[in-house]
């Protein structure tokens, strides 16, 4: 068949092509530094690291400074040669310089049909009057998209560059319902997204079926994009359809409804590692045990690498360094004897991709060809696990942004991800399931003491559980336990008072997202911030509390 013959052909391509990247990946690291300091060496930014005028690799390693993303803010806010593309980091967003060739570089194609989850923003103008995108605004508008992923995507470009969010996500639903039989993986940026979809999904299910049934598109969907791509899929209606996902919907529980949903699915698709990693339990219950995929590793300035082994379980992905996407720097880090990442870092300088080692820690720093030729430490650390041809693999360990802190005490976002796993476990016997978290450091009062929110609901219902205070309370010592050493002290000495724990109605996480979106996150790019510092995301989740808990007073 043609179409076995084209996806042999593709992924003989694709094959080839990986074996060059990996088998010369040091000669591709050293022609990619090359090519960033031939064009960028006389950049106002980068010249004053070359007195002498000479921009090889050994005066780049020794005079530019590794630097993160505020140092470098006030030129990029300045830059005018390029398009620019826009990252989230905790829900705030940020401008990186992207060029189109750049971009290419790190996109991947699929096989099959997808319903991919991806939403729009405006656009915005910025001073110097270049166009400041969303990455998957951007991502959208290019040829890439149109020409190449978008046979592989349900949703019609229409619904996905529409700027109401709710339109674009019912459109984008109502279509994989209709074409159901079609969808090999379910897919967005992030899991944050699913969950969000999912959420969605219980609130709108009933006008769904409504739609398919009448094989008429509900009055509020008024964007035109929307509306002229609708018609041409929702052409009649189709009862007994609307019947069958209504018998799905209304079981009590939702337990593999993704499969019920969509039963030709094989997989789903997407970043589940990190701070996603909070949404695989939800995405396993929902799923049904299909499996979930992690496919690369990608940040705001480059795609670091890809899944080679996409069915391993999402905790325990390896990455393969992809050479010709940037130019990469590690700086080693000790992770001996538990130590918190950011106070056991040595003094080394930092290595290239060649000379990593085999199971050793490390921090990413980056330089990309996008025409700022800056090296920015990415905070998270990464271990080396193995190597595939010359290319290194590493799995991601943890992102060493310090997210509490008191007095003496600093906790990591990991430290505080490992501490929940740990106590939502007594969760599980009764059924009750953590489906999002947060969290901030409450000064107000002296000593001060953390403060975590969590969203729970039954497994075999929507219904908000039955909040026992002895379970909850113990949740609070779990969690307190968990943390290191200094905290412990801390709170034995009576410097920082118990944890607190607000539990919020179902919803209020999405309401959260709402918030951020409403001041220039984009939803495709949400990343939920697991420790809040604006007032008012501390507002919102505060007006959702049905319940707060404690620790102990005096910790033993």
């Amino acid at each position: 068949m043609a179409g076995e013959s084209e996806i042999k052909e593709t992924y003989e391509n694709g094959t080839k092509i990986l074996e060059d990247l990996t088998n010369n990946a040091h000669e591709l690291q050293e022609q990619m530094l090359e090519e960033i300091l031939r064009r960028n060496a006389g950049t106002q930014y980068l010249s004053r690291f070359f007195p002498s005028g000479q921009a090889d690799k050994q005066n780049f390693k020794t005079n530019v400074p590794i630097v993160t993303y505020e140092d470098i803010k006030p030129y990029i806010e300045r830059i005018a040669n390029g398009e620019t593309s826009s990252g989230t980091s905790g829900g705030q967003q940020k401008l990186i310089p992207i060029t189109t060739e750049s971009f290419e570089k790190g996109c991947v194609s699929d096989e099959g049909k997808s319903l991919s989850l991806y939403f729009s923003k405006p656009d915005m103008e910025t001073p110097s009057g270049l166009v400041a995108s969303p990455y998957m605004t951007f991502y959208s508008k290019t040829n890439i998209f149109k020409t190449r992923l978008a046979k592989f995507c349900l949703s019609p470009i229409e619904t996905i560059l529409c700027l109401d969010n709710k339109q674009s996500m019912f459109c984008q639903l109502l279509t994989g319902l209709l074409q159901r039989d079609k969808v090999v993986w379910l897919a967005s940026n992030f899991a944050s997204v699913l969950a969000r979809t999912i959420k969605f999904l219980e609130d709108y299910w009933r006008e769904l079926c409504c739609n398919i049934r009448t094989g008429y598109l509900s009055d509020w969907i008024i964007d035109p994009g929307c509306k002229n791509a609708m018609s041409l899929i929702l052409t009649r209606p189709n009862p007994e359809l609307a019947d069958l996902i209504q018998q799905i919907c209304e079981d009590q529980s939702w337990e593999g409804v993704i499969k019920k949903l969509w039963p030709k699915i094989k997989y789903i698709r997407s970043v589940c590692t990190g701070s996603m990693s909070q949404y695989i339990p939800l995405l396993e219950f929902y799923g049904g045990g299909i499996p979930l995929v992690s496919p690369s590793y990608v940040s705001s300035e480059a795609c670091f690498g890809i899944n080679l082994k996409p069915l391993s379980n999402p905790f325990d992905v390896s990455y393969t360094f992809l050479p010709n996407t940037a130019y990469f720097e590690f700086l080693r880090v000790n992770k001996d004897g538990g130590g918190k990442a950011q106070e056991t870092r040595t003094i080394d300088k930092p290595v290239d991709l060649a000379n990593v080692k085999l199971g050793q820690y490390y921090e990413v720093v980056v330089t990309t060809l996008a025409g700022r030729s800056i090296s920015i430490q990415s905070r998270d650390v990464l271990k080396v696990t193995g190597f595939y041809n010359k290319s290194p693999q590493f799995q991601f360990v943890e992102r060493q942004n310090v997210v509490l802190s008191i007095d003496a005490d600093k906790t990591t976002e990991e430290d505080l991800l490992k501490a929940i796993t740990n106590a939502k476990l007594i969760l599980e016997p009764f059924g009750i399931m953590l489906t999002a978290y947060s969290s901030y450091s409450d000064t107000s009062s002296t000593p001060g003491r953390y403060v975590l929110f969590w969203e729970l609901k039954m497994k075999d219902s929507n219904d908000l559980p039955k909040l026992d205070v002895k379970i909850m309370e113990q949740c609070c010592c779990i969690v307190e336990e968990s943390f290191d050493f200094t905290y412990k002290s801390l709170r034995k000495g009576g410097a920082i008072s118990g944890l607190e724990l607000r539990v919020v109605k179902r919803g209020s996480f999405d309401e959260l997202m709402d918030f951020y979106i409403s001041k220039g996150a984009s939803i495709s790019q949400y990343k939920p911030p697991c420790c809040l510092k604006s007032e008012e995301a501390i507002k919102i989740l505060n007006s959702g509390m049905v319940g707060k808990f404690f620790g102990p007073k005096t910790m033993s």
